[in-house]
Formats: structure tokens, sequence, C-alpha cells
């Protein structure tokens, strides 16, 4: 896909110059020289994130030498385009990016057959410095944008942290210590009646013994709530076994990946796996579906998910709590989801979750 975008791209901002140029001239255009310059100033473009330097001064020496067939070509555009996204692509040295275009500006309007007296600053800042100062300002943008996330992101860690504090600490307060009473109760009455009846007798230590399991189970789940553990937990790679655990002969599930590969973030490898769980439960508990299939397809942008099975769509239709937790997990890491009937028949989960930001 990112291919075919960069071909369009290059195909797209050619054909505007070749446009252009024909319509500015009132004489024949030699088509062959004006097709090749548009061209090959375009032709570095795809390159531009990982060197945007060397692109801009490709493109800029293309339209220097474009400029001195083709006087009046517009080629000039695409270069002060590639100046822009070597600034914005390239976090040091921003003047090093400003010389090189103030100095190709020079040689631009020399070609152009401009004496040097009548430069102006008004051509300088168009050509040179407004490409350099767009750039710079669109990374400061998106630098601050991305600490805006991280902060957002910090900040729902910490109401979630304080919320499973508060939960632990409650759990604690209420089940630990009414299981601690029973056990006491239990194993007081127990030597109260000191073997006075031996039914009696192990039904309280039955009672003592479940109590105590029971206290034990309590503390470590709550100890695992309070240190928030990451290690362990399910991700992409468990989803064969869940597969094969939720298949039965009456159901099939069935598992297609795109471009899945190793390098997830783990929040969004845990959050597509509950996500996934979530909607084959759902599945499993209430559509009836004969046949259950997950979809996951990752590109440079997101990861996205897609489970649909063929059971009637109005049997899942109501919005219960598992779909809420789906719901809340994908908007806790900015992503969308939806789920509903789909077409022809059946049900949809689709979810799509940020996996990096890319930048044009």
């Amino acid at each position: 896909m990112r291919y075919v975008r960069e071909i369009l791209l290059i195909a797209g901002v050619s054909a505007a110059l070749m446009l252009v140029a024909c319509l500015e001239r009132r004489v024949p255009v030699d088509l062959p020289l004006l097709a090749a310059f548009s061209i090959g100033v375009c032709l570095p473009l795809p390159a531009r994130r990982a060197l945007p330097l060397t692109v801009a001064v490709a493109s800029a020496m293309i339209a220097l030498l474009g400029m001195a067939f083709l006087p009046n070509w517009p080629g000039m555009l695409v270069a002060m385009g590639a100046f822009c996204a070597a600034v914005y692509h390239r976090p040091r040295n921003p003047l090093l990016v400003l010389a090189i275009a103030t100095c190709w500006s020079v040689g631009t309007l020399l070609i152009a057959g401009g004496p040097v007296q009548v430069f102006t600053a008004t051509d300088l800042i168009v050509m040179a410095i407004a490409p350099v100062a767009t750039g710079y300002a669109l990374r400061l943008h998106r630098e601050r944008a991305g600490q805006a996330l991280r902060l957002q992101r910090a900040e729902s860690d910490r109401l979630l942290a304080e919320e499973r504090a508060w939960l632990t600490r409650n759990v604690h307060d209420s089940v630990g210590h009414h299981l601690t009473a029973i056990r006491l109760q239990a194993t007081a009455t127990r030597r109260a009646l000191d073997g006075a009846s031996p039914v009696a007798d192990r039904a309280l230590g039955t009672i003592s013994e479940l109590s105590r399991t029971a206290l034990g189970e309590v503390r470590n789940l709550l100890r695992e709530l309070r240190e928030e553990p990451t290690c362990g937990q399910p991700g992409l790679a468990d989803l064969d076994r869940l597969a094969d655990r939720l298949s039965s002969p009456e159901r099939k599930v069935s598992l297609h990946r795109t471009g899945i590969a190793a390098g997830l973030p783990p929040a969004v490898d845990r959050t597509a796996y509950r996500v996934v769980q979530e909607a084959l439960t759902n599945a499993a508990r209430h559509s009836g579906a004969a046949e259950v299939v997950v979809r996951l397809r990752r590109d440079e942008r997101s990861l996205c998910i897609e489970v649909t099975d063929d059971g009637p769509p109005t049997a899942a239709g109501a919005e219960g709590q598992g779909i809420r937790g789906m719901r809340e997990r994908v908007h806790l890491l900015g992503g969308t989801l939806s789920v509903g009937p789909a077409a022809p028949g059946g049900w949809r989960v689709a979810a799509e979750l940020p996996v990096e930001r890319t930048d044009w």
C-alpha cells in the first residue's frame, strides 16, 4: 500500500508540473524533455523519510537543471516541498538545510535571468525561508502532540493505578476480614466441641480449611493487582491456543494473519488479544455461529482486527460488560472499535489500534 501511494505521488505531481508548464507556454513545449524533468524531480521523494537532506538536494539540483532547459518550469515548487520535508524529518541542523535552500534559491534566480541587483527579500523568503520555517513548525507541532499524548497516557496509567489500589484496599478490608473471621469462628467452635460430634468436627475442619485457602487466593490476587504485572500476560502469539480452545465440532474458528510479525508494542499486543478473546467468547456464548473468522492485518500505521461470525445478528445485539470493556481498552490506546451486524448476515467486531505514528 505504501508503494502504491508513493507511485501515485510521483505521477500526480509530475502530471501537475507538466500541465502547469503547458498552460503557461504560448509556444510549443518539448514534451519529452518536460516529462523527463517533471518525473525526475519527483523520483527522490519516496526516500524523504530515510534520507531527507539527500532527497532535498537531489530534487533541487534536478529542478535547477530543468530551469536551464525549460524557462518558467514550475519544478522549483517540488524542491521547495523537499526542503520543507527535510527540516520536518531531520531533527538536527535546520540551519544547514536553510543554507542549502538559500544557495539553491540564488542559483534558481540566476538561471531565471534576473540580475543580482533585483533580488529581493521576498524571493529568498518565498523560496528558501518559508519552506524551511514551515517544516520546522510542523515538526515542533508533531513533537508537542506526541508529548501531549504521552502525558495523557501517563495520566491514564496513574488513574488506573489509583483505581487498582482503591479496589485492592476495599477487597482486602472486606473479603479478607470476613474470611479471617469465618476461619477463626470455625476453629474456635471446633475446639469448644472438642470432638463431641465427629460430623460437626469434620464440617468445621472443612470450613476452616476452605476459608484459609480462599484467603490465600485472595491475597495472591491482590498482590498481583497491586504490582500490576506485565510479564506473562497473553498476546497475539497465544491466539492459536485460544482458537483451539473455543473450537468445537459445532463451531469452527479460523485465524488469518497479514503482516503480523514481532515488534508490536506490548500494550497493543495485549489489547489485541483481549479484543479477540472477548469477541470469540461472545460468539461462543450468544451467537450460535457455525463459523467464526478472525482476521489480523498490520500496516505502517495500525493493527486492524476483524472478528466475524455467521450467527443470527440479533443474538449478540445488546452491549454488555464485555463489549464495554473492549471499547475502554481500545480507546485507552487511541484506537476505534465498532460492533454490529455484518453483511449479509452474522455479527462483526472490528478494531483498529495505532501501532506507531507515521509522518508525511
